[in-house]
């Protein structure tokens, strides 16, 4: 700055008015660098007096601005280096002002740094940093004063980051984002700023890698440190050299923090790196899964075990609950999203099993009514495994995972053996045992309820306006699953039962069998069935005829139709009808497509069907709503085999119709290898048949996805009662408890609040399990001070458990304290929150008692 400039600058400071009570000015210029000691000399100014301090002159400046001269204005140039404890104008300067006009004065000034001579010294030999006006307006924006050489190092450090935190995790994560060390532009602009030595130094400080300054070797060692965290040291044998027990904690928790958070597919690299550097992967697949359970820093680790699983379950050398444990272990790690639909598949094959194990001596009912409550209690949960875990499947498919797709397509097929080979094989062959001679005699079984007394025994017997949604081919296990949404997700009272299908269970007769009628009968025109009732046609264009002749005030809808209707024109649709019939159809139109987009179907399906029952219940008003099907399916992910095709030369010039499920032939046929069904079409000179088992007819149409036939899956027709319970109504206010949703409460079950270790256990309890108006919650806990900064990672606790043994609904969660100092009579609090915010949060008084715990890195001592 040249001198001019000052002398201009300060004869304005001089000329300013002075502050009430003050008579004159009294300003310091301190430049302990001497650079303008010279052209002070020369210095004069028209409204003040120049005073130049030296080494002889204090005391008689002293008593020049005490004493001697207590009116003028004074310039007083310091070029000496101040000492606090032996300043002889420090009363002076108490009211006196500060002037600096060098370079680095004024950054300093700028950048709120303490103008000491030990940051000034700093400020000099980085001078090339802070050369440039946007690195200075980086430190600029930090919070407070710099009044430390260790606050300045680590704003130089995340100013060359280019990050907001001056945090050392920060700064190490954000290096370590910037690539391998041959390309890394962090570490060329800390070479370029002389800044390297305070990075390494923060390094070893914070993480004890001195290896060497490779950032490729940093990578390795701090990944590899967060793992030894939480995983045993027999896996990193022989590594000892590439990581650091001590400073664990430190890696683990910037490691947690980066996984857990926001960002987390930005550390994908790092991890995909290391893993390979390393060599890790054939590492941890020497090791067995109790190893690697509660590891998540690599989603390596979550390919190794979902491998094992794999390979485990298809040698049948894992029992059930191990694979059920381990799955829910892995629900909280870090990489399970990525995963997940392998892990819900693996989770439907444990089920599966579990199935399997207790119903192995089972299948040997000898009463057809017996064997049908089961089923609608118990047996087709084996339908919705299935299921479920074809959905997951159809998932993976779309998502490449290189190593664990051949895997997952070896555990398809032997879910399908089990699936089809045992259960659907012993299920249809006690079925036809007990169900051939009722059909084959009446076409009824004995105490089951019939779907061609549908309309006169559920809908007609319901009190008020009735919607009556029909959708096709939703089988019984799609439709307990629909009913168990609706029951936890509103407020009503639901009801499941079945109806024996009408036989052929295909969509010609279903759908006629929910019409009002006296008759039904069949007819062949143009060389196929018609299914007549009471005379009529019963296509869709003709429902909404024969539902006025049974009842004026009726109407029948498509789905596609009222969903696509603004609110004004659905009420108007309904507008003085008792009684509306609403067809969907989603589940069979998608086997006419693809038959693999089945399961697909049955959820979109249950998703559909929710939201239509949230439609009549809100904007139209509605009560009473009654969800059934025409009939349900077999579906089989894999074609069958030729033995379960069946030839239909013995009987063709018989045939009037048939599926794959199905034959009506004329009066003269006598196939002896198929089963007789009576039905409606007796009455016209035909007869009906029906394969045994599972058994398909060749011919033309999909093998995979197939109903018309006898099994339970086909004939168990599903019946939702649905009766909403609108607020203010009376059952509701009597039995508040019974229809509010809640969520299951969770409650530390560990007695000890002492915590001795930067690594502990705490155990959880679910007061109650999933069922009934409880439904599942994800909680989340950690630790936290008294000022509320949370001091551990946090832990999430999935509280999903069914089983009414409370000892099933226990869980361990083991969390790991943050590296810092802990002061054993400060109060420390468990907190537990669930992950939507809708309860207050759950606060258990800890106290932390951990001698060698860490207080401060010195990072560049």
């Amino acid at each position: 700055m040249a001198i001019e400039d000052i002398k201009k600058e300060l004869e304005e400071r001089f000329a300013e008015p002075l502050e009430e009570f003050y008579k004159r000015r009294i300003i310091f210029w301190n430049d302990e660098d001497r650079d303008f000691e010279e052209e002070v000399t020369h210095l004069t100014l028209s409204n003040a007096k120049v005073i130049m301090l030296n080494e002889t002159n204090q005391f008689a400046s002293k008593q020049l601005l005490s004493s001697t001269d207590q009116e003028s204005n004074y310039l007083v140039y310091n070029p000496l280096v101040e000492d606090p404890e032996h300043d002889w104008f420090l009363d002076i300067k108490l009211y006196s002002e500060e002037y600096r006009a060098d370079q680095i004065s004024r950054w300093m000034q700028d950048m709120k740094i303490a103008n000491v001579q030990e940051l000034r010294k700093e400020i000099k030999q980085y001078k090339g940093f802070f050369n440039a006006a946007n690195r200075r307006k980086r430190i600029t924006a930090f919070d407070g004063t710099i009044d430390k050489k260790t606050t300045l190092y680590m704003s130089i450090l995340s100013a060359i980051c280019n990050i907001k935190e001056r945090k050392p995790e920060s700064i190490i994560k954000e290096v370590l984002l910037a690539g391998n060390d041959l390309n890394n532009e962090i570490k060329m602009e800390l070479l370029k700023y002389g800044a390297t030595d305070m990075f390494w130094k923060m390094v070893h400080s914070t993480t004890g890698f001195n290896a060497s300054e490779n950032i490729d070797d940093l990578m390795d060692h701090v990944v590899l440190s967060a793992i030894s965290r939480t995983i045993s040291s027999d896996v990193l044998s022989g590594l000892e050299e590439r990581y650091s027990d001590i400073h664990s904690g430190f890696c683990y928790d910037m490691i947690f923090s980066w996984i857990h958070g926001s960002n987390q597919d930005t550390f994908k690299p790092i991890s995909d790196f290391v893993t390979a550097d390393l060599n890790l992967l054939d590492r941890f697949n020497k090791f067995e899964i109790e190893y690697l359970i509660d590891t998540d820093v690599l989603p390596a680790i979550d390919e190794v075990i979902l491998s094992k699983l794999m390979h485990y379950i298809i040698s049948q050398n894992i029992n059930t609950d191990t694979i059920m444990s381990t799955v829910e272990k892995r629900r909280t790690s870090a990489w399970y999203e990525n995963y997940s639909y392998f892990y819900e598949g693996i989770y439907q094959v444990a089920l599966m099993n579990r199935f399997y194990e207790t119903h192995v001596n089972r299948f040997h009912h000898v009463n057809a009514k017996d064997m049908w409550d089961t089923y609608t209690s118990d047996y087709y949960q084996m339908d919705t495994y299935y299921r479920e875990f074809h959905n997951a499947f159809s998932n993976c498919l779309q998502v490449t995972h290189p190593s664990l797709d051949d895997d997952f397509k070896d555990l398809a097929d032997y879910v399908e053996k089990e699936y089809k080979n045992w259960y659907l094989e012993k299920l249809a062959s006690n079925w036809n045992k007990v169900i051939e001679k009722d059909l084959s005699t009446t076409g009824h079984i004995t105490g089951i309820a019939q779907q061609t007394d549908f309309y006169t025994d559920i809908v007609k017997k319901v009190d008020g306006k009735v919607f009556v949604i029909v959708s096709d081919a939703m089988r019984y296990d799609v439709a307990y699953t629909l009913a168990r949404q609706l029951e936890v997700e509103t407020n009503a009272d639901v009801t499941i039962s079945a109806q024996q299908g009408i036989y052929p269970t295909i969509t010609k007769f279903g759908m006629a069998a929910l019409l009002p009628h006296k008759k039904l009968e069949t007819v062949v025109q143009n060389e196929s069935i018609k299914v007549l009732v009471d005379g009529h046609t019963s296509e869709m264009s003709d429902r909404d005829g024969i539902l006025k002749s049974y009842s004026e005030n009726s109407i029948a809808l498509k789905y596609k139709d009222i969903i696509g209707m603004k609110v004004d024109e659905r009420r108007n649709a309904i507008k003085g009808k008792d009684i509306i019939y609403i067809y969907h159809d989603k589940i069979d139109a998608s086997s006419h497509n693809d038959e693999s987009t089945v399961f697909d179907a049955c959820t979109n399906t249950v998703q559909e069907l929710k939201n239509l029952v949230n439609i009549i219940c809100g904007s139209l008003n509605g009560v009473n709503v009654i969800i059934t099907s025409d009939h349900g399916f077999l579906y089989t992910y894999k074609g069958l085999n030729e033995e379960d095709k069946m030839e239909r030369s013995s009987f063709k010039k018989d045939i009037i119709e048939q599926g794959r499920r199905y034959v009506i032939t004329d009066d003269q046929a006598d196939p002896d290898f198929l089963m007789p069904v009576k039905g409606i079409y007796n009455d016209s000179n035909m007869l009906g048949f029906a394969p045994r088992e599972n058994i398909r007819i060749k011919g033309a149409g999909g093998i995979n996805f197939v109903h018309g036939g006898t099994s339970l899956q086909e004939i168990c027709v599903p019946v939702i009662e649905y009766k909403f319970l609108r607020s203010g109504y009376k059952a509701l206010k009597l039995n508040k408890d019974k229809y509010d949703t809640k969520t299951v409460p969770i409650a530390l079950l560990s007695s000890n609040r002492k915590i001795s270790n930067m690594i502990f256990n705490l155990s959880f309890y679910q007061k109650e399990p999933v069922k009934d108006n409880y439904v599942a919650c994800t909680y989340i806990a950690y630790i936290e001070d008294s000022l509320g900064r949370e001091v551990s990672d946090r832990q999430k606790i999935i509280a999903d458990k069914t089983s009414t043994i409370a000892k099933d609904r226990e869980f361990k969660c083991t969390f790991n304290l943050k590296s810092q100092k802990f002061d054993s009579k400060d109060s420390y609090y468990l907190v537990i929150i669930d992950e939507e915010g809708k309860q207050a949060p759950i606060r258990e008084e800890v106290h932390i008692d951990i001698a060698m715990a860490i207080d401060e890195f010195d990072f560049f001592g």
